[in-house]
């Protein structure tokens, strides 16, 4: 299966974003607003984990990360002790599901652990910034769609571009030979024809 891309990345997070937002003013009539957010929070984790799942190439190992997310989703709802860890901790169990199916290098899952935490720092100021939820999972949602930017292989990748750039300089540097002895070679024949003439004419 192709690797997701970043038009999709777009499409999913502004799903996410109006189907959090409409959900939100939905049960916020039925149920207190705090339990309403960890649910919200809970149900766009995991249907997140769903898609990222289902458009990973490996199939191993499917049943015990979701069963894992559950587990510590439960264990996060009844002890965390405020809104920012809860957040935190599901931010952490989608880096690991993502790192584990999408990545082959440590570099690479590092470089996804900082963009999640760019994207709660996103998230928070688009909320402190015009306190729409929209615009909050907006933003998280939006800066979680470049991990498609991130290459699987981050050494692969390196000694692709150094491999890429040997081979640039090498058609340069025969480029350059090739001219040193174009010129040589036509000095060279004015240096024979100036010299035969200079016989011919004794």
């Amino acid at each position: 299966m192709k690797r997701p891309g970043l038009f999709e990345g777009i499409a999913v997070a502004f799903i996410a974003s109006a189907a959090g937002s409409a959900i939100f003013v939905i049960l916020t009539s039925l149920f207190s607003g705090g339990s309403v957010f960890r649910f919200l929070i809970a149900g766009l984790s995991f249907a997140y984990v769903v898609y990222l799942l289902a458009r990973s190439n490996e199939r191993t190992g499917r049943v015990t990360a979701v069963g894992s997310w559950f587990v510590t989703a439960i264990a996060a709802w009844i002890f965390a002790p405020s809104m920012l860890i809860y957040i935190t901790i599901h931010l952490i169990l989608l880096w690991l599901i993502r790192s584990l199916y999408f990545y082959n290098s440590v570099l690479s899952a590092l470089a996804d652990l900082g963009l999640s935490g760019f994207a709660l720092i996103a998230a928070i100021w688009a909320w402190s910034a015009s306190n729409s939820l929209f615009l909050a999972f907006w933003c998280f949602f939006l800066v979680q769609a470049l991990f498609v930017l991130i290459p699987r292989h981050w050494t692969k990748a390196m000694a692709n571009r150094a491999s890429e750039t040997a081979y640039l300089g090498g058609i340069s540097a025969t480029a350059t030979n090739r001219d040193q002895f174009e010129t040589a070679h036509a000095a060279a024949e004015r240096a024979l024809r100036k010299l035969m003439a200079s016989g011919g004419s004794k």
